[in-house]
């Protein structure tokens, strides 16, 4: 079993899903690219789905400025769910990282960042996130200790 520095569970998003047909490449597993569609799911779920969900409002307008992925093991066809753990690791007023791990019990297949940026879609440019904004993204940031 790997280990791993995770936050406590109260600070992680979790997201399940199962590998579907179309993810597996020519080599038997997963393709990369299918992680980063991973990712996008898990962070749908994060900051839309399950506050719809709860009756809460969903944060909306952010673009992506940067992601990283490390794949550390091949991710094979499995009848059982795999998810996703995503939490914050820095906020700030216009600006978050978020970090991942695509996972089951056992194993880590990948650990991913990516940084979000607040975005005004009507006037296209950056902006701050809203206190609201703020509150939710804050759930996921561990306290330092």
């Amino acid at each position: 079993m790997q280990q791993t520095d995770l936050p406590a569970a109260e600070y992680r998003h979790v997201y399940e899903f199962y590998i579907r047909f179309g993810d597996i490449d020519s080599q038997g597993h997963v393709n990369n690219v299918k992680f980063l569609g991973y990712l996008e799911d898990a962070r749908l779920e994060m900051f839309h789905g399950d506050p719809v969900r709860k009756g809460e409002q969903p944060v909306r307008g952010m673009v992506i400025s940067r992601h990283e992925i490390d794949y550390r093991l091949p991710l094979l066809p499995t009848v059982y769910p795999i998810r996703v753990e995503t939490w914050v690791t820095e906020a700030r007023a216009a600006s978050f990282k978020l970090a991942y791990e695509v996972r089951d019990d056992e194993n880590v297949y990948a650990t991913a960042t990516s940084t979000l940026v607040a975005f005004d879609v009507e006037a296209n440019r950056l902006r701050r996130f809203t206190p609201e904004e703020r509150e939710f993204i804050g759930r996921y940031v561990v306290p330092a200790e």
